[in-house]
């Protein structure tokens, strides 16, 4: 008697044929069953036009930034992408060098597309970027268009899509010609491989030049993605904001509660499980002084007297004025999402509400 001998990780299934043993080993990926969206989620959404294009976003949008790379469960990232959709979140983001490893957000939201979203590709919008460090050499970094389009074509195989609805410039390039990065932008997009054109990381006068130059090759570019909140007001100061309204475009705004320091994880300090001792790439422990606790402390006590969480004042106070599309919220966990999509529930401040944001935020010079 011989048996066929399945090695799912370290569990073996004996399973009896003929006078044969045969060893098959295969990676598991510990998801969920068949996912079925929610019927009323777009009653839970508001959705605003993108700029004066066609396009709406919903106020909140998943950024794919942290937590859906090769250290993340997968398991989780299939529970946050139902939770968002099932809310009204159409907008998913990424970029080529989102993970880490560089390019698995990517691979493992092309698995939750494959295995689960594909039925709901005509109602979800899938952006990606290309514009910092990806792969070795001189054609894996920057703006030009040999990086550009590459790039794009290998997002679309490890997204397992045929296009996507946004494809972005991630960064202003010094070096390399802005029409030859704008001429990539537009050879995506005429090419069927992206619907729109977008920019990040931008400021105010690159833009407008960008602007012209997309304008002139009729090119659909819609929105801007910058970082913008409470505490980083650099949209508001290099002219990004303004122009982006002048010129009809959109805005999305990455990073809207400050690596999570615009929530309740820090009003006692640092938390141990914090993304401070986790990670420490993009929020180090030295910029948590008791100066910024102290800020945070008040604009949680300004929230409170709102009937927000500090987190629901923070994006609401970004979507105030109509400038912003939408906001680009991050997550470890569905809860979190839940949260931050009371946000739209109140969007309107008072002025001297406003004050007091620009005062406790350190802010007030740039009243």
């Amino acid at each position: 008697m011989s048996f066929f001998r399945i090695n799912r990780r370290k569990c073996d299934i004996p399973v009896q044929i003929s006078d044969l043993i045969i060893t098959v080993s295969f990676k598991e990926r510990k998801g969920t069953g068949m996912y079925k969206a929610k019927e009323d989620r777009y009653e839970k959404m508001r959705y605003f036009r993108t700029g004066k294009s066609g396009l709406m976003l919903p106020a909140v949008s998943l950024g794919l930034w942290h937590n859906f790379g090769d250290t993340g469960v997968y398991s989780n990232m299939e529970q946050m992408c139902f939770t968002a959709f099932d809310n009204g979140i159409t907008h998913f983001d990424l970029a080529n060098n989102y993970g880490p490893k560089e390019g698995s957000a990517e691979s493992n939201f092309g698995q939750i597309l494959k295995e689960h979203l594909m039925p709901y590709r005509d109602e979800l919008i899938i952006s990606t970027k290309a514009g910092y460090g990806m792969w070795p050499g001189p054609y894996g970094d920057w703006g030009s268009r040999k990086y550009l389009l590459a790039s794009l074509d290998q997002s679309l195989k490890r997204l397992g899509l045929d296009y996507v609805d946004i494809f972005y410039h991630h960064r202003m390039d010094p070096d390399t010609p802005l029409e030859e990065t704008m001429g990539a932008l537009a050879q995506a997009v005429t090419s069927g491989k992206a619907l729109y054109a977008g920019l990040s990381n931008y400021d105010g006068p690159t833009l407008e030049k960008a602007e012209a130059i997309l304008k002139d090759l009729h090119v659909p570019f819609v929105i801007n993605q910058n970082s913008y909140n409470i505490f980083n007001r650099t949209v508001e100061k290099n002219g990004l904001k303004d122009t982006s309204a002048k010129l009809g475009k959109g805005i999305i705004s990455f990073s809207p509660l400050a690596q999570g320091l615009l929530t309740n994880r820090y009003l006692d300090g640092i938390p141990e499980d914090s993304r401070i001792r986790t990670d420490g790439r993009f929020l180090r422990e030295e910029q948590v002084t008791e100066e910024k606790l102290a800020q945070i402390r008040g604009l949680n006590e300004l929230a409170a007297e709102r009937g927000q969480t500090l987190a629901e004042m923070a994006l609401a106070w970004i979507l105030r004025d109509g400038i912003v599309t939408s906001v680009l919220i991050g997550a470890s966990r569905p809860s979190q999402i839940l949260d931050n999509i009371k946000a739209v529930e109140n969007t309107q401040f008072t002025a001297e509400e406003l004050i007091r944001i620009d005062e406790l935020s350190g802010n007030a010079e740039a009243v």
